[in-house]
């Protein structure tokens, strides 16, 4: 895509499809703050990371790499395991294969 003078930009919103990811390493805010069992951990309802997998495949169709950033819950500021994401991104693992 061509991309918008300064002034169209920031007075109309851009979607994924308008930007150029060509060889570039893009940050993307998810929100993956999923519900999980409150026993295993394991996360009982995917529906926010299934919302996010078009987004994120077609980002990787041309970026160099994409960084996710998201959160569970609230730790307020201290490690507690609780609130890993290592779920999520087991669950993202399994759902970005071809």
């Amino acid at each position: 895509p061509t991309p918008l003078p300064l002034a169209m930009a920031l007075s109309s919103k851009l979607g994924v499809a308008d930007l150029n990811f060509d060889d570039k390493r893009v940050i993307v805010r998810v929100d993956f703050n999923v519900p999980q069992d409150k026993a295993t951990g394991a996360i009982t309802n995917t529906q926010r990371i299934d919302a996010a997998l078009p987004t994120i495949q077609h980002i990787l169709k041309s970026a160099r790499s994409v960084v996710l950033m998201s959160h569970l819950g609230r730790p307020d500021g201290k490690v507690n395991l609780k609130f890993s994401m290592k779920p999520v991104a087991e669950v993202l693992k399994f759902s970005m294969k071809p």
